[in-house]
């Protein structure tokens, strides 16, 4: 018998939405993507320069974003949702170390928002992660991303000290996985 890992999982029923692991080069994967980086850069950029984001300042972010490609295995998967067959969420995971696992770009598309497309995410990212053998994940936001601070805190998420550097991090969470708690 094969062992279950998160890249081989069956997809995640949550209602009305599937959530199943993708690799992040599917058109739908990098279609969710640029959306996800387009909202959270023109939100930083109306914040601090009054302005979206200038369209070439946009698309080189984009271009020299990393992210997809530390969502593959063996450290890392993106899992897409979709709701009524339409991608329209994602939210990766990526191994930092032996049992720690680091939550990364949960994004719900703006359309599909108010139809509980993060907490299937999320229930989706924990078994994933436990697959993945992680007993602890951690990630980083925005301070003004305070629907992110919502959505994590209602999934068993604190407020935790700084794990990273990173440019954007300005708050920090982390959650002891219920597998790993006993």
């Amino acid at each position: 018998m094969t062992a279950l890992t998160p890249w081989t999982m069956a997809p995640v029923a949550s209602g009305p939405w599937t959530v199943a692991p993708e690799p992040p080069d599917s058109p739908d994967a990098r279609a969710l993507w640029t959306a996800y980086y387009t909202e959270v850069s023109d939100r930083w950029f109306r914040l601090h320069r009054g302005s979206d984001t200038p369209p070439g300042e946009l698309a080189r972010g984009i271009a020299a974003d990393d992210g997809p490609e530390q969502l593959v295995a063996p450290r890392g998967l993106l899992l897409v949702a979709r709701l009524a067959g339409r991608a329209s969420g994602m939210a990766g995971l990526a191994l930092l170390e032996p049992g720690t696992a680091e939550v990364r770009r949960v994004f719900v598309h703006p359309s599909a928002r108010g139809r509980r497309g993060g907490s299937a995410l999320m229930a989706a990212v924990d078994a994933a992660a436990g697959a993945l053998g992680a007993a602890r994940l951690v990630l980083d936001t925005r301070h003004d991303l305070v629907e992110s601070h919502r959505l994590y805190e209602r999934h068993g998420f604190t407020r935790t000290e700084a794990y990273n550097e990173g440019p954007y991090a300005e708050r920090w969470y982390t959650k002891r996985l219920a597998s790993a708690a006993g």
